[in-house]
């Protein structure tokens, strides 16, 4: 058996790709693995911010559309990238065991950076935390690959970057300083990956079963419910992590956050509970109806 899979072009989304081609293996020694290279308008236009393209889904939709039409049989993506919304016809048929969650600082930890100095990152969710922190912060628009980033971080005092992707490209040694969740709340789906094919394909979607994780999958399944509830996939900082409970595996907590853009506001509500989706939507719930969410929302 051949199993095409769609992946976007960048060192990373291949890594992402040949993880899960060699997990696939591992549970059927037979298969064959054929890339499928799409390129996306995240990719082409970075110049632009990624909400000036249309948020989430930039980096996903010419990648979905391939299997859609038959050119792929699954799609490899960075879950932080899927809309919080299935799209019709594809399924989410597995999410892999997770990996780090964190961010990182490259260049000084949050402490040694000067004051007014200027960190640099392209993500709004990133820049209203850092800024309740240290309000003296000025912030620079950075996009591009990895090693772009890498490359970059000269011109700053610091770029923030998810450290589960300098860890997959070999390049923990970049790391000055691991955010911990309690300064820096990941991306909803931050360090895990997401494979999708074709919503009828009942025989390949009992293949990728064969890789799911199941503490990982509930973990991403709460937070896409948060950011559903939240209102799809909002313009304005928000960010969540699930975790199962190590002593009860039944249950699961989840921490939610919704912040303005300059950082003056930052909410965050927790929720524990049996029932993944419907503890990462009462998160969201809590932030809009108790915490002052939708004033934030709509100010």
């Amino acid at each position: 058996m051949t199993l095409r899979v769609a992946t976007r072009g960048s060192a990373l989304a291949r890594w992402q790709a040949d993880h899960v081609s060699s997990l696939l293996r591992s549970v059927e020694p037979s298969l064959d693995v054929e890339l499928v290279i799409v390129d996306t308008a995240g990719d082409r236009r970075q110049d632009v911010e990624i909400w000036q393209l249309g948020g989430k889904g930039v980096f996903v939709k010419e990648v979905q559309a391939a299997v859609l039409d038959g050119r792929a049989d699954i799609a490899v993506h960075s879950a932080k990238d899927l809309p919080s919304r299935q799209i019709g016809g594809l399924a989410l048929a597995a999410v892999p065991m997770r990996g780090e969650v964190r961010d990182a600082l490259v260049g000084a930890t949050l402490e040694a950076i000067p004051p007014g100095g200027r960190v640099a990152t392209g993500s709004a969710r990133r820049r209203s935390q850092l800024a309740d922190r240290r309000p003296d912060l000025t912030f620079a628009n950075l996009r591009g690959n990895i090693p772009t980033r890498l490359e970059r971080a000269s011109e700053h005092d610091a770029v923030v970057i998810a450290a589960v992707a300098l860890e997959r490209l070999g390049r923990s040694d970049a790391v000055t300083e691991l955010l911990p969740t309690e300064v820096m709340l990941p991306q909803v789906g931050q360090g895990a990956l997401a494979v999708e094919c074709r919503e009828e394909d009942d025989e390949l979607r009992d293949v990728l079963a064969g890789i799911e994780h199941g503490p990982s999958r509930r973990a991403v399944d709460a937070e896409r419910a948060f950011l559903e509830e939240l209102g799809g996939d909002c313009d304005l900082p928000a960010g969540a992590l699930a975790r199962v409970d190590d002593d009860d595996p039944a249950r699961i907590e989840i921490e939610g956050l919704l912040a303005s853009l300059d950082g003056r506001i930052v909410l965050r509500c927790h929720e524990r509970g049996t029932d993944a989706v419907a503890a990462g939507r009462a998160v969201a719930t809590q932030l809009l109806d108790r915490a002052g969410g939708r004033e934030v929302l709509f100010s």
